[in-house]
């Protein structure tokens, strides 16, 4: 489905070429009478987006819900949906918030090797022959002298 917008393009690159204006609408699929329509709620959104876009420089963390209460001070009062449409069309998007992540005091942390043999740590580790056979092996790490052991647990 192709807007009427496009669609009346399209008849004015066919009226550049010299097609009739008349053959051009009836090629296309516009009546005549719609070349010539322009929206009034265009004029009518214009003052209100020009408002949001100057109170959304000023107070740049407040939504369309907030700026909406400034603007209904200012004389321009609103439905939510008209705000959050214009807000939309304006492009008018908050950037999203961003999360600290928090670290637990109540998880436990790991404790560090202070010894041989203290701390071991193990890992499966896969891999491929050039023959197309899997390799899987376990290694065994000791963390305080990182001396690693591998042993095979599926010898096939």
């Amino acid at each position: 489905m192709v807007s009427l917008q496009v669609r009346r393009d399209q008849v004015g690159f066919l009226i550049g070429r010299g097609i009739s204006k008349r053959r051009a609408c009836g090629l296309i699929g516009v009546s005549r009478s719609g070349m010539s329509y322009e929206s009034r709620i265009d004029a009518k959104d214009k003052p209100v987006i020009e408002a949001m876009r100057r109170l959304s420089g000023q107070y740049p963390r407040y939504g369309y819900r907030k700026i909406r209460i400034f603007l209904s001070r200012e004389g321009h009062v609103m439905s939510p949906g008209r705000a959050e449409r214009l807000w939309r069309k304006a492009k008018l998007q908050l950037p999203p918030k961003r999360r600290r992540k928090r670290i637990s005091s109540a998880r436990p942390r790991p404790l560090p090797a202070r010894a041989a043999n203290h701390v071991w740590a193990y890992d499966f580790v896969f891999d491929a022959c050039a023959n197309g056979q899997q390799l899987k092996s376990l290694t065994i790490v000791d963390e305080f002298t990182h001396v690693i052991c591998v042993r095979n647990p599926d010898p096939r």
